[in-house]
């Protein structure tokens, strides 16, 4: 059962993790103007350009999360995405009413993101994943230490 659970559960989180990203990625592609208007809103230049590195960021940070490829990097990346998001397009405490209960979720939902994010980074993408599939092949290419200096005389 241990075994199993160990098998399934990181495979399982991480599907979960990323499929926020995914969403998120595809919402953005569809509504492109509607995207664009919200960052517009939030005071950001430069929209089409970060729109577009947002779109790419999530969806290539979801797939390869879901897929379990460089997962302890792209997890890292993400988590570390999630802060100015978070903070630009969350920020509660500019709100007032029912707008600031929103938007607090919507920060408190961010960090526990990000937080299911380092558990990812602390303990990487487990069995079913493609960097356990590539350990044995990373395990060969692995360089040995070699001695810097003279050689010593070999002793007649």
């Amino acid at each position: 059962m241990k075994q199993q659970l160990d098998t399934a559960a990181p495979l399982i989180a991480r599907a979960l993790l990323s499929l926020i990203f995914l969403v998120a990625g595809i919402g953005k592609i569809l509504d492109w103007d509607g995207s664009a208007a919200y960052m517009a809103s939030k005071g950001l230049i430069l929209i089409p350009l970060l729109l577009g590195i947002a779109i790419a960021f999530e969806l290539a940070g979801g797939l390869c999360l879901l897929a379990g490829l460089k997962t302890r990097q792209v997890a890292l990346a993400l988590a570390l995405y999630l802060v100015p998001v978070t903070l630009v397009f969350h920020a509660f405490w500019t709100y007032e009413g029912m707008e600031r209960q929103i938007q607090m979720a919507n920060f408190l939902k961010n960090l526990a993101i990000a937080g299911g994010l380092v558990q990812v980074f602390a303990y990487g993408a487990g069995r079913v994943s493609i960097d356990d599939r590539l350990k044995p092949r990373l395990l060969r290419k692995k360089v040995t230490a070699v001695p810097l200096g003279p050689k010593e005389p070999a002793e007649a």
